[in-house]
């Protein structure tokens, strides 16, 4: 083989190799375009002065998220902008806490948060007001006792999201779990249609929740029961005053730590009705890339 050609064979073998190597660099992913501009450097949150923003809020100053932007809107408004993206395969980051319908819906997946900015997994407390169970021992007792699991929960937020009314979900619910319900109640006198009052924040888990426990107390134990849809500065403020009998909906110790720190002194904590809820940043599971917040920095 003379020189020239020598050459030639030798230039093309290289530019081979270089093409290689640039195919292999895509395929680790170099050269890819940063998340946040796959995204404009926006978080879709949801309602302005919830816990889970506030904490959102920190996340961003702890991950030095300083380009991106937390976006307000409500539960509605942000699983509307997912669905839009999830049908179209478009990258978002969203705000998300389970158990949550999006969760059995869409493919989703937590970002791991290694500096703990949302906490471990959290609890849902019962929280009465102050003098509740003098006045109302029989409720009180029931609120005591109701406990229930996030596949319980799930069955009704998905009845929900697929249209049935949340009274009707509540009670398809109730009727499908009989022994559950009657844990909850046994031995319990029904009252005479004894006002009460719960309030909660429009959320779906929240929703179903208060909702089963408002036709609980409506159809089992006598009361008139009336749900009072809030945002969640008032739902605190309506129990700590006494205006607002219970709410079943109170995310601790993180969540709503503001709120408990505020108004712990005049509430009465029953505890748990569910363990081991979550909230944190979530990304569609086609993002493959992105696994932690700390990926956004990028």
């Amino acid at each position: 083989m003379n020189k020239t050609k020598k050459w030639m064979v030798l230039t093309s073998l290289a530019a081979v190799l270089a093409l290689g190597a640039c195919s292999s660099n895509a395929a680790t992913g170099e050269n890819k375009v940063p998340v946040g501009e796959q995204v404009d450097y926006k978080i879709t949150g949801t309602d302005p002065g919830s816990g889970l923003m506030r904490l959102t809020a920190q996340a961003m100053e702890d991950y030095d998220l300083s380009d991106w932007t937390l976006t307000e809107s409500s539960a509605a408004g942000m699983t509307a902008q997912l669905d839009t993206a999830y049908k179209n395969k478009e990258p978002i980051v969203i705000v998300a806490w389970s158990p949550h319908w999006m969760f059995n819906t869409y493919d989703l997946k937590y970002l791991d948060d290694p500096k703990l900015t949302y906490g471990e997994p959290e609890e849902i407390h019962t929280i009465a007001r102050l003098g509740l169970q003098e006045d109302h021992p029989v409720a009180y007792e029931f609120l005591d006792r109701f406990n229930w699991t996030s596949d319980d929960m799930g069955e009704v937020m998905i009845d929900i999201q697929n249209g049935m009314e949340p009274g009707a979900a509540a009670a398809k619910w109730v009727d499908e779990h009989e022994a559950k319900v009657q844990a909850w109640i046994d031995g319990l006198e029904p009252v005479d249609g004894d006002p009460f009052t719960l309030s909660y924040v429009a959320w779906d888990s929240e929703l179903a929740s208060t909702n089963v426990v408002r036709y609980v107390l409506d159809e089992k134990l006598g009361y008139t029961a009336e749900a009072l849809q809030v945002e969640i500065g008032p739902m605190w403020i309506g129990v700590a005053n006494g205006d607002v009998d219970a709410i079943v909906a109170a995310w601790l110790p993180v969540t709503h730590a503001d709120y408990w720190e505020k108004y712990g002194d005049r509430l009465d904590d029953l505890g748990a009705n569910m363990v081991h809820v979550k909230s944190g940043l979530a990304v569609p599971a086609y993002m493959e890339d992105v696994n932690s917040i700390e990926d956004l920095q990028s």
